[in-house]
């Protein structure tokens, strides 16, 4: 799977032309996207690494339990996983009561960068 790499002025454009009937809405529509590696470089900070890897390794029972495990307030956590999960990062799942689950759903990223062109690719394994 490949994350979608356009730019707002690219992406408006797009949906103007489907809106218009003048092409076809693409096949990778409705995927998450970025603006640019830039942007996918700058969600995944250390910070934002280390509640990754805490929720893959010690699979927290709740965000509050995920808050605790990485010592930060539990509103700031939540405000990390809103991020991360409208990026694909991060899927929350039902779990007792009203806790939410973080479940790490991209564990590695592959990215190419043509130096010359703005054809860069972000490949998820």
């Amino acid at each position: 799977m490949e994350l979608k790499i356009q730019s707002m002025k690219d992406l408006k454009a797009e949906m103007i032309s489907v809106a218009r009937g003048e092409q076809q809405a693409p096949r990778d529509a409705g995927q998450i996207s970025f603006e640019s590696i830039e942007a996918v470089v700058r969600l995944l900070t250390p910070e934002n690494r280390q509640l990754l890897a805490t929720i893959d390794e010690k699979k927290p029972a709740s965000v509050a339990d995920l808050a605790r495990l990485v010592g930060r307030a539990e509103p700031n956590v939540s405000r990390t996983l809103g991020k991360l999960v409208a990026s694909g990062f991060v899927r929350l799942h039902q779990g007792l009561g009203k806790a939410k689950v973080p479940e790490v759903v991209i564990h590695h990223l592959t990215v190419d960068i043509d130096v010359c062109r703005q054809a860069d690719r972000v490949t998820v394994a």
